[in-house]
């Protein structure tokens, strides 16, 4: 219209806009949409008031306080009793070592032990002075570990240690032996003097009784498995050198473990 091309027209329309074009109209835009202060002002007043603790210490709520509990009172008031059943054939090493096993029993554990000789068992019982309600437990464990053949001073570490353990199984529960061959199985349990089973006990730092087809092991639960695992290797018949080499490998790597 009017002799004008389009190409006249679009710089006029251009111009005539009432904002700025291009990158400006861009910058002012950003710089309206950066503007977020209260927002965040908001967000800290927020977080203050989250943290402001109240003045007064009466109105904090105080951590209450229990004095400790004795052993009569965890047990109900009334003292607990134990029995161990004392066999024929320890009745005269128990009355030859009766001192060694009563001391550590009332003066570390503070319980009252005595020997019935009518029914024949030792009977062990908390009293006033006891403190730890476990300690019975110990005295029990301690005793039963001297009855079924180990020393005292092997036994005495029931009490001394927490980490210590009874574990008994019999040659038949591995293989049903019978005749000579159960005399055999044993025999080569013991060993040439008791060869086999000191080298066993020194290896994997335990205990070992061996009471007929019985076997008692005193130790710490790996070390229990170790030399249990011996023991049923030989009972199976497998040499002893080929036992003696996988034990120390297998202590050795739980040692480096440890």
């Amino acid at each position: 219209r009017g002799g004008k091309t389009m190409e006249q027209s679009v710089p006029e329309l251009l111009d005539s806009a009432s904002g700025p074009s291009g990158p400006e109209k861009l910058v002012e835009e950003s710089k309206e949409f950066s503007k977020v202060r209260m927002k965040r002002k908001r967000k800290a007043r927020t977080a203050e008031m989250e943290v402001e603790q109240p003045e007064d210490e009466s109105s904090l709520a105080k951590r209450p306080s229990f004095p400790p509990v004795d052993a009569s009172t965890a047990l109900g008031g009334k003292p607990e009793l134990r029995r161990v059943p004392v066999p024929p054939h320890r009745f005269t090493p128990l009355k030859e070592n009766w001192m060694k096993v009563f001391t550590p029993v009332v003066e570390h554990l503070k319980l009252q032990i005595r020997l019935n000789l009518k029914s024949k068992n030792v009977e062990i019982r908390t009293s006033k002075f006891t403190t730890d309600p476990g300690s019975i437990q110990k005295a029990a464990d301690f005793v039963q570990a001297f009855m079924l053949g180990f020393d005292v001073d092997d036994a005495l570490a029931l009490v001394r240690l927490d980490d210590l353990f009874l574990d008994s199984f019999q040659v038949t529960d591995v293989k049903p032996l019978k005749g000579d061959h159960l005399s055999r199985a044993i025999g080569r349990i013991a060993g040439t003097g008791g060869k086999t089973k000191f080298t066993i006990e020194n290896v994997t730092k335990t205990r070992i009784v061996l009471a007929d087809s019985k076997i008692h092991i005193l130790g710490s639960f790996q070390n229990i498995r170790i030399a249990r695992r011996a023991i049923c290797n030989l009972i199976l018949g497998s040499p002893p050198s080929k036992v003696y080499g996988h034990m120390r490998a297998v202590a050795s790597r739980a040692s480096e473990r440890l």
